[in-house]
């Protein structure tokens, strides 16, 4: 079957909230086979609401709809889908009843117009809402199917997980799987030309690349009556990109650098400390964005001083003299620091130009240089991050940060 998702909000259309329920339903409708032609936003118009709903459905069997579930007077999505598919509004007493004890439970006072929030098109089947006051639907008419989902995210997500997807799994002939290959150090374009052929070849499974920043990430998905069919054809293929683009590759169904990272520390039961410049600590804001960080990272120092850099890490003044902050020298000399310091297996550090001043012919915006120390190595990597555009300081920041993990991961292949 063919879905469309339309997003109901002024707000979503005027760009005050960003519209991250679209990513999330086309994903999980994609898990469940159902194919994704088309996406939209509209207002809370009625008439402009009707009007979307019409094109949808002449195009899709299923439309799936977030948002104008609330009590107040505009949010009118399920009056709209009730008028289209010609059903009466009928109170559903259960809901009410929840929304009730919703009330009752936070000591709130429920208002009269919170009574509207239980009223449905006749015959709908109802989702319960677990964390809210707005229940989902779904309406079906003549092999239309329309689903009804609130807009906040913190509702919208376990409504669809536990009460949607089972719903919907009735209407699809098949199952998707998908893989996600994570490479580090080869641009889309170069993939592209290497894997041409196998991406032109298979259709199912299929292989799509997918950009971004340093990073490219290739999903290998299959489609077939069960997971574990599907799961079956995929897992060949993987290892076929494996065996060609391995030295690229940081892992599989991993998500990003920092939690493979954090992953194969776990596993060798190893730790790594950071010493940043400037990254300005984004190394280790992201190593603790991932659960289980405290096992393997101890230390972080943000030495944007040279004398931090001297008196905290250990870096000679002679190499400052001599090479300056920004050197190979030093941030050798920053990441043994480090790891001398807190004692761990692996210390890493950042020093360069992020911009958009301070650049110099010698040493532009951009050069970077990451240093990693181990117990019986101890290297740095000079990096030239600049695409040339003045306002390019976070993303110097963020790929330097992508660099320096990708390096520990390198360097724990030898521990």
């Amino acid at each position: 079957m063919k879905a469309e998702i339309l997003c109901v909000g002024t707000e979503l259309l005027l760009g005050d909230i960003v519209n991250t329920n679209a990513a999330y339903i086309a994903k999980e409708l994609a898990n469940l086979g159902i194919d994704v032609y088309n996406q939209a936003v509209v207002g809370d118009n009625p008439d402009r609401l009707k009007e979307s709903l019409e094109q949808a459905f002449q195009r899709n069997d299923i439309v799936v709809m977030t948002g104008g579930l609330g009590p107040t007077y505009d949010d009118l999505t399920k009056e709209t889908v009730a008028q289209l598919f010609g059903k009466k509004m009928i109170l559903h007493q259960e809901s009410l009843e929840r929304i009730e004890r919703f009330f009752k439970y936070y000591n709130r006072v429920m208002t009269e117009n919170n009574r509207k929030q239980a009223f449905m098109p006749e015959g709908a089947t109802v989702f319960p809402n677990d964390n809210g006051t707005a229940p989902g639907l779904a309406v079906e008419k003549d092999g239309k199917i329309a689903i009804l989902l609130p807009g906040p995210p913190r509702e919208m997500i376990p409504m669809f997980s536990s009460s949607v997807a089972p719903y919907l799994q009735q209407f699809s002939g098949s199952t998707l799987y998908s893989s996600n290959i994570h490479l580090f150090g080869i641009g889309e374009s170069q993939v592209e030309t290497i894997l041409r052929e196998m991406m032109v070849s298979h259709r199912n499974p299929t292989i799509a690349p997918y950009a971004k920043e340093g990073e490219v990430r290739l999903r290998v998905t299959a489609s077939a009556k069960t997971k574990e069919e599907a799961k079956e054809m995929v897992l060949p293929v993987v290892e076929q990109i494996r065996d060609i683009l391995g030295k690229y590759i940081y892992g599989i169904d991993v998500g990003d650098l920092q939690t493979a990272l954090v992953q194969k520390l776990t596993e060798k039961k190893k730790k790594v400390a950071c010493a940043e410049s400037c990254t300005g600590g984004y190394i280790s804001k992201r190593l603790t964005e991932v659960p289980g960080a405290s096992l393997v990272f101890d230390c972080g120092v943000c030495s944007y001083a040279n004398e931090i850099k001297e008196r905290v890490l250990g870096v000679s003044h002679e190499t400052l003299a001599a090479h300056g902050a920004v050197s190979r020298e030093t941030a050798m000399e920053m990441a043994q620091g480090v790891r001398l310091l807190s004692g761990a297996d692996i210390g890493v550090s950042t020093t360069g130009i992020a911009g958009p001043g301070g650049g110099s012919e010698e040493k532009p915006v951009g050069l970077v240089y990451v240093g990693v120390s181990a117990p019986s190595s101890c290297e740095a990597f000079e990096l030239h991050l600049s695409r040339g555009y003045r306002e390019e300081r976070e993303y110097i920041r963020y790929l330097a940060a992508s660099h320096a993990l990708y390096q520990c991961l390198k360097a724990l292949e030898n521990l």
